[in-house]
């Protein structure tokens, strides 16, 4: 006697369940938090604030209790860290 194709929902419904969507993304802006900053560029949320205390922090805008980073500034921040990085004053303000 032939076998018929062997079709189960159980294969069905784990092929889809082995499907991920993909993870939502909030839509982009044009400021980091503080998190998404350190995200971003790759850093610890720790080191950031050694920076700053440090004063080699990025310029941090201050909307209400929020503490944003524009996406220029943080351009003009690694724009810093490079030239310093070049001059060998990594660990100094550059002026």
């Amino acid at each position: 006697m032939a076998r018929g194709q062997a079709t189960s929902r159980r294969s069905t419904v784990a092929a889809a369940a082995s499907v991920k969507a993909p993870p939502s993304r909030e839509s982009p802006t044009h400021l980091f938090s503080i998190k998404s900053f350190c995200a971003a560029h790759g850093i610890s949320e720790g080191f950031y604030f050694q920076l700053r205390a440090q004063g080699l922090g990025p310029d941090e805008l201050r909307l209400g209790t929020r503490v944003l980073i524009t996406h220029e500034a943080a351009a003009r921040w690694r724009a810093e860290r490079e030239a310093a990085t070049e001059s060998g004053q990594s660990g100094q303000a550059v002026e």
